[in-house]
């Protein structure tokens, strides 16, 4: 179930939730970023993950809806980072014929990093090119916010 960042459940569904609030913020005379973005943490000997859309109101703060999927059975940190995407990737799907007629680019930013000195680099190329090959502006660390920042805060115990 999608959620406002304070908890509540969306009043509408999605789509209709993503149309409102970007109708609203180019009312405002606002430009705005759509970012989406995944992360995970093992907790209790599980995974748990978290999906945030972002909505970046340019130079005017922003806010985002989220997801949460709890009590996943263990994996390999690949097959974690890559669950990442594919989650991001599903919602950004789900989303992207509005996207499309609201002309709308989505970035997916990757809770992955670009230095090989880090083992999620190991996921890298692989993220990369799912994100792309779907059509979709690919974002990784350290300027994956939507991930790394905003679903971090949702996927912990």
């Amino acid at each position: 179930m999608w959620r406002y960042f304070d908890g509540r459940a969306l009043e509408m569904p999605l789509e209709q939730e993503v149309r409102a609030a970007v109708e609203r913020i180019r009312a405002e005379g606002h430009a705005l970023r759509l970012c989406i973005g995944t992360d995970s943490q093992i907790v209790t000997g599980k995974v748990h993950f978290a999906t945030a859309i972002v909505f970046v109101v340019v130079r005017n703060g922003g806010f985002m809806f989220v997801h949460q999927r709890r009590n996943q059975p263990l994996m390999s940190l690949k097959e974690r980072m890559m669950t990442e995407i594919a989650y991001s990737i599903e919602t950004a799907y789900a989303l992207d014929a509005l996207a499309k007629e609201l002309k709308l680019e989505m970035e997916i930013h990757a809770d992955i990093n670009r230095d090989p000195k880090f083992p999620s680099h190991a996921s890298y190329q692989e993220a990369m090119g799912y994100i792309k090959s779907m059509g979709y502006t690919f974002v990784s660390k350290p300027d994956a916010f939507a991930s790394s920042v905003c679903a971090d805060r949702f996927c912990g115990g």
